[in-house]
């Protein structure tokens, strides 16, 4: 039995939108220490207010990539959340590569000081982009994305999904040579409260909000997520840490297949906003059909996604809208600089 009571945990990159979503889980499990290192680049303390307001969260503020903080911050760990990374939605990585690069180093200064620490496991949090992109080019034919059909041969999502395969890989180097316990979580399409406009779900909401017409929809509208609810996404990275310890890695995604259009048409319905849909093929998108398959973790982890979509997607949509209520305008003058950033 895993007793997270007598775990003191990190958490890198908490202070984020799945971070703090994990922050808050393990605190209610009853983790005995729980300690946040992030650079606030894209992350956000208001996030962790209440838990640094009562003393549950010891909040670190630096930058992962200088080998003095991931050192530092690994002293009398037991549990590290990798979650830190440079990332944003697709127009940022598709804009950003060389800064998605920075990922191979950021992951192997901390990987190299959890273990120089003696910490006692790691859960990496990968990517569906570390999936040959080739397979998910067809969106008439239904494609669930096992775990064995990452490679080789090898074919990631640009180099952010090229930097989250590689740390997979070193991970099982580590744990091969070294016997470093950890697990690789690939994550597919997050969303929920505390996302960022980056991400397309938040941005579609957005410009319902903002009452846009025409709202505009990335792309043709027919590509294909498979949207996976916040909540559920952290229930596994937890799954994770008490179950795998040989760097296994293990999609946590949904196997609900959404169209782009489609979520559009949700929200523009549940919002209650009548707008043309304008489709911007000259933006970017991503693969057509990205779509997990979550056997294995059904299997290892006995998980599996308890938010639908339609559901989750509304308790996103009312947090949004009390969000920004008192900054409609301000969100406004800003809103297609976010689009592509990585923060405010």
């Amino acid at each position: 039995m895993f007793n997270w009571s007598a775990k003191t945990v990190l958490v890198t990159g908490g202070a984020s939108f799945i971070g703090s979503h994990l922050v808050d889980l393990l605190v209610k499990i009853g983790t005995r220490r729980l300690v946040v290192v992030d650079d606030l680049s894209t992350g956000r303390l208001c996030n962790l207010e209440g838990h640094l307001r009562e003393g549950a969260v010891e909040f670190i503020e630096g930058n992962l990539l200088d080998p003095a903080v991931a050192s530092g911050a690994m002293k009398g760990v037991d549990v590290v959340f990798h979650l830190a990374a440079i990332h944003g939605g697709r127009g940022y990585i598709d804009s950003h590569q060389a800064q998605c690069s920075r990922n191979f180093v950021l992951d192997g200064i901390v990987i190299d000081a959890a273990c120089k620490a003696a910490v006692e496991k790691l859960v990496f949090t990968s990517s569906g982009c570390i999936y040959p992109v080739s397979l998910q080019s067809d969106t008439t034919k239904s494609v669930y994305l096992t775990e064995d059909m990452a490679g080789p041969p090898y074919e990631s999502d640009g180099l952010y999904g090229w930097a989250k395969l590689m740390t997979e890989q070193t991970l099982r180097s580590y744990h091969e040579d070294y016997g470093f316990r950890s697990a690789s979580c690939r994550l597919f399409t997050a969303y929920g409260e505390r996302c960022l406009e980056s991400h397309s779900v938040i941005a579609m909401i957005g410009r319902a909000f903002l009452g846009l017409s025409p709202v505009e929809v990335w792309g043709n509208g027919e590509q294909i997520r498979n949207w996976t609810y916040v909540g559920d996404i952290v229930r596994g990275l937890v799954a994770a840490a008490e179950k795998v310890d040989d760097a296994t890695a293990v999609n946590l995604g949904t196997e609900e297949p959404i169209r782009v259009l489609d979520a559009m048409r949700m929200i523009l319905q549940y919002t209650r906003h009548d707008a043309p849909i304008a489709l911007r093929t000259d933006m970017p998108t991503g693969p057509l059909n990205r779509v997990a398959s979550h056997h294995r973790a059904t299997q290892l982890l006995g998980w599996t996604p308890q938010v639908r979509f339609e559901e989750g997607l509304k308790r996103t949509i009312d947090w949004y809208f009390k969000e920004h209520e008192r900054d409609r305008e301000e969100l406004r003058d800003k809103f297609d600089r976010l689009l592509m950033k990585r923060a405010a």
